[in-house]
């Protein structure tokens, strides 16, 4: 597994366990700097990151060797029209101007359900055009659970899925989706490594709407204790211990928290994590969160 580098929050106030907000301009140079110095190649963005692909696109240029992987707009419609992938291709090129590079490892579309619903495949055509282009390497869409997989897999052949898996949301390990991705050769990112930040934090300093789910982060963090682990080391050992995952993207908000992660992943995999899987989306979903 690699680590990858989340960038939402270089151009967002973004995360739970976040209060300084966005990172100034001068940490993200160290944040890339430090991920070409530990070897990181990924980097995820989106053009819904604020001055995300903005800010990247100044520091780029003096942090080559990195695979960018940046997202479609999110369109939320009962049917795509030949317009709306007019709008992608559009949205695209506008990422690549302000990333300031010719092309990008990756596209994936940032709301799975555009893909399902009628007229889905004229986004994906537009994306396989954009491939055949040479401004994308490889085409995909990122997923929040087991159903959107299956329906993309049945009407696509994707290459990168992004999908969330942690040691609370372990969903899709439980029902064989990451495996059965690895066997159709598909790469795998694994998204919200942290939830956010909530793992990390102080079970007693959550907002009530975690009030339920306290215990169970609390239980989390002893067995981390117990086994001479940070949270921070056993979330990432625990991802570290999954093979299909190809890349977990890890977002942060100093250079120091990415030099701790990389540490992390260098380690052996810890063990005793599986039992602390839930499954209520209002805890592992960010869009459900009343915070």
């Amino acid at each position: 597994m690699r680590i990858g580098l989340g960038t939402a929050q270089l151009g967002l106030d973004y995360g739970i366990s976040n209060p300084e907000g966005k990172t100034p301009f001068e940490e993200a140079g160290r944040i890339l700097a430090t991920a070409a110095r530990e070897g990181i190649r990924v980097i995820d963005t989106a053009p819904s990151y604020g001055d995300s692909e903005q800010v990247l696109g100044k520091i780029l240029p003096l942090r080559g060797g990195f695979d960018i992987v940046t997202k479609t707009p999110v369109f939320r419609r009962d049917r795509i029209i030949g317009q709306d992938a007019a709008l992608l291709e559009e949205i695209f090129r506008r990422s690549l101007q302000r990333l300031g590079v010719p092309s990008a490892y990756g596209l994936l579309a940032h709301h799975a359900e555009d893909l399902l619903v009628d007229g889905g495949d004229r986004l994906v055509e537009r994306m396989r055009q954009l491939k055949a282009e040479g401004v994308v390497a490889r085409i995909g869409a990122s997923v929040y659970t087991a159903q959107q997989i299956d329906g993309l897999l049945e009407r696509y052949d994707l290459e990168v899925l992004q999908v969330p898996v942690n040691v609370l949301d372990q969903r899709l390990i439980a029902s064989g989706h990451l495996a059965r991705l690895k066997e159709r050769g598909i790469e795998v990112h694994a998204r919200s490594a942290f939830l956010q930040g909530l793992l990390l934090m102080e079970p007693d300093s959550l907002p009530p709407h975690f009030h339920g789910v306290r215990g169970h982060l609390r239980e989390f963090q002893r067995e981390a204790e117990r086994q001479g682990l940070s949270p921070l080391q056993a979330a990432i050992g625990f991802l570290e211990g999954i093979p299909e995952i190809d890349v977990a993207i890890a977002g942060v908000n100093d250079h120091l928290q990415l030099e701790e992660i990389c540490r992390a992943a260098r380690q052996i995999p810890p063990e005793g994590f599986a039992g602390f899987a839930i499954t209520d989306p209002a805890i592992l979903n960010p869009s459900e969160w009343r915070v």
